[in-house]
């Protein structure tokens, strides 16, 4: 059996001994949006460590544990805390939570994190729904021999974002009176912030916001089949953009700004998707 498979298979098991709740959409909380968790009915909760070879998050702002819960009727999984290509591990670890959710059930993937705006229309706090994504800078997590078992060898990305849940926020964004913007996200490795020359390049490109997470795993459930959504926080301004140096303390302080019009809109597009 293919070795990342296998310790898929493994974790999966793992989870399963703790838990035999099957939900119907995943949800990955990027950083300074775990607060989030509290809006879900809990059932069940399993930390990162106590799963056999799972890899566990290191970054302040990420709680690192699954919650197993409602939203409304709708049983979801919901990862609160990432892990991250920079902290060190291979792109087939940061790509293996969404791997295991979905075999645990879940059909919709819902991704957020926060990003900083290329787009110089945006402001800190805006929230972005992800139309595209461009996966140029960050290393494809289906490199090396295919997992048959997941998916086909050359997957399409023609619609990675799918269009009917694009529009389940849309109209939810309208009914809750949340501005929201809309556009093309980059992912780049990280953990240093982008350059202003960086940025000048992706706005080029017609990218719209950049952080360091979420295309590999829209590359990964997409293989799977999964549909897929997603949101960007609007942390900040880009390098270059303003005078003020990038930190992350300004990313969590923008996502508790954004977090009552989050909540709102996560809430509401879940509801609305079932």
């Amino acid at each position: 059996m293919n070795e990342v498979y296998q310790k898929l298979i493994n974790c999966l098991d793992c989870v399963r001994k703790k838990t035999d709740f099957i939900p119907k959409a995943a949800i990955v909380l990027g950083s300074g949006l775990g607060d989030y968790a509290e809006s879900i009915k809990i059932e069940c909760e399993v930390p990162y460590g106590e799963i056999e070879g799972f890899p566990v998050s290191t970054v302040p702002g990420h709680a690192g544990k699954f919650i197993f819960g409602y939203i409304e009727n709708v049983p979801v999984v919901c990862m609160k805390g990432r892990v991250h290509y920079y902290e060190g591990y291979p792109i087939s670890d940061v790509v293996l939570p969404v791997r295991l959710m979905h075999l645990l059930g879940a059909e919709i993937l819902f991704l957020t994190n926060a990003a900083g705006g290329v787009n110089t229309s945006f402001h800190a706090g805006d929230l972005m729904l992800i139309r595209d994504h461009i996966s140029a800078f960050a290393p494809n997590p289906l490199i090396g021999p295919n997992i048959d078992e997941l998916g086909t060898r050359f997957p399409d990305m023609s619609a990675v974002y799918d269009k009917d849940l694009q529009n389940v926020i849309r109209k939810a964004a309208k009914a809750n009176h949340i501005y929201l913007q809309e556009g093309v996200y980059a992912q780049l490795t990280g953990p240093s912030y982008e350059s202003p020359a960086d940025i000048r390049m992706l706005r080029v490109l017609g990218c719209d916001a950049v952080g360091m997470s979420t295309v590999v795993e829209a590359i990964a459930a997409n293989h799977m089949g999964m549909r897929i959504c997603g949101i960007s926080c609007i942390s900040n301004l880009a390098a270059g953009m303003t005078a003020n140096p990038l930190n992350h303390k300004e990313v969590q302080e923008a996502a508790d700004m954004a977090a009552p019009n989050f909540k709102k809109l996560v809430t509401e597009s879940v509801r609305g998707m079932f």
